[in-house]
């Protein structure tokens, strides 16, 4: 049998009482975990390079009414700028376990990065929205190999230790977009040459491969079969979920611009790509190397955040549709004005990076992420009863709350994405939980993009109304979510027993 720590052999001098009880509690702290140099360093030279793609996304929120006047091009065309870099983000997604596996992290990351820096240079020298549409294509497979990669190669680095520290390291990049992306992209808009806007991306990228290729450590390919030798592409699985999630996106990023979800151009591919996924999820759960491991779902960890994850969309993105335009339609601000607006939002982001990033460990990931979408949803009720006049101080200050709720929840979501994987698994757990993001924003914003064009048609003379209407709906999709967080794991095992 097992010494306990209150054992003898917990306290060699055999004394019993206060000693014994000191000496108890010191193994469950999980502040004596420390984050080891090499891996703080190996988080920074990614996070060089993951900038480009989180300034890039953020830049290009703002800008698509330009590229339609200045492309001489309809709205609905130009939206093709982000939903084809949402299409190709959705396809490189899963190839990036496959991609690790047959060529290793080194490599992946930093072709990853010269793909995106074609993709931006292209973009920057486009000479119409086609060609313009066609080089965010080619950005969004870098980007949609660079995001799960991020956080795998961190994390195996890691070994498992101090993840709720470490992820503050991993969220960096998206806490900082929502901050200087808008109002780097509306000075760019409001004074510069709108190529401009894919040139941000270059110093990021150059910078990320050259630190990438001096410091990062090379390792052999995995490979989990010697005998069966390298690791072979799925391409019946690819075959499966390339399309069929290409097309459930195009299905939802159509729901917000056609006749709402009725609209064939959003029922067809809809219909197609969720049959496509479940074709692809009957065969992973047999094949025996299947392109994503969604076996991996019968992990709590794993299911629950990913479930949170999709769900957040609701409570998070699409919110972040309907606060741009609030300030624009409702209070009559500029573009540029309006992304400065949101600044506050991205400061109480960056604020709960040590609140929320040093108490993961301690704490787990289950009660950060409850208390953080309770935050978000009482800091979206005043935009639910704000007007046209409503004090811009008064919603700024709710709206660092609004942030500090989301950036204390992708931290902790984040994290029990890994709880209890090996090294094996983290990749895949990446890609379901990535995928499993990307697909919750796009519906999510969809969703209320429906909403509200319903909300106005019903208030064609009160929009301010209608705008009422639909955060109210987003303050009960917050609500929601918080339901679903109970599912999270809580503290980590370690903190709560010694088995």
């Amino acid at each position: 049998m097992a010494a306990t720590p209150t054992s003898p052999a917990a306290n060699p001098a055999g004394a019993a009482g206060p000693a014994s009880a000191a000496s108890a509690a010191k193994p469950t702290k999980p502040a004596a975990e420390k984050l080891d140099p090499a891996v703080v360093k190996t988080a920074l030279i990614l996070i060089v390079g993951a900038m480009a793609v989180i300034f890039d996304t953020t830049i290009v929120s703002v800008a698509l009414h330009t590229l339609a006047l200045r492309l001489h091009t309809s709205v609905t065309t130009i939206q093709w700028v982000t939903t084809g870099y949402l299409l190709a983000l959705g396809i490189a997604v899963p190839l990036s376990t496959w991609g690790l596996q047959r060529f290793g992290g080194k490599r992946l990351w930093i072709f990853s990065l010269a793909v995106f820096l074609a993709g931006s240079i292209g973009a920057s020298l486009a000479w119409n929205v086609g060609s313009l549409i066609g080089w965010r294509v080619v950005q969004g497979l870098g980007g949609g190999l660079m995001l799960p990669l991020l956080s795998t190669l961190i994390f195996q680095a890691a070994g498992g230790k101090a993840l709720g520290r470490l992820v503050t390291y991993v969220a960096l990049p998206a806490l900082l977009g929502p901050i200087l992306g808008p109002v780097v992209g509306g000075a760019i808009l409001t004074h510069l040459s709108w190529r401009f806007m894919f040139w941000v991306n270059v110093p990021f990228c150059v910078v990320g491969i050259v630190l990438a290729w001096r410091h990062l450590k090379l390792e052999a390919p995995a490979r989990p079969d010697a005998a069966a030798g390298r690791p072979k592409l799925d391409v019946p699985g690819l075959l499966l979920l390339a399309p069929g999630t290409c097309a459930t996106l195009l299905g939802l990023a159509d729901a917000g611009t056609a006749a709402g979800f009725a609209h064939p151009n959003v029922v067809i591919p809809l219909a197609i790509g969720v049959a496509l996924l479940a074709a692809f999820t009957g065969y992973a759960l047999r094949a025996g190397h299947p392109l994503v491991e969604i076996r991996l779902l019968a992990k709590r960890s794993v299911a629950s955040s990913s479930a949170v994850l999709f769900f957040s969309g609701f409570a998070l993105y699409g919110a972040m549709l309907l606060l741009p335009l609030y300030y624009q339609d409702i209070r009559g601000d500029s573009a540029l004005t309006a992304g400065a607006t949101l600044i506050p939002q991205g400061v109480g982001a960056v604020l709960s990076r040590s609140v929320a990033g040093s108490n993961i460990d301690r704490v787990g990931a289950r009660l950060i992420a409850v208390l953080g979408f309770v935050l978000v949803a009482a800091a979206t009720v005043p935009f639910a009863l704000a007007g046209p006049h409503t004090s811009e101080w008064q919603l700024a200050g709710w709206l660092v709350l609004r942030g500090f709720g989301l950036g204390a929840v992708t931290m902790p979501v984040m994290v029990a994405g890994y709880i209890g994987l090996d090294k094996q698994q983290i990749p895949h757990s990446s890609v379901v939980t990535r995928t499993a993001q990307q697909l919750g924003g796009s519906f999510g914003t969809a969703v209320l993009a429906v909403i509200l064009e319903g909300a106005l048609v019903t208030h064609p003379t009160a929009p301010v109304d209608a705008f009422h209407q639909a955060f109210w709906w987003s303050v009960g999709f917050s609500g929601v979510a918080v339901l679903l967080s109970l599912w999270l794991p809580g503290a980590r095992p370690s903190a709560r027993q010694n088995a």
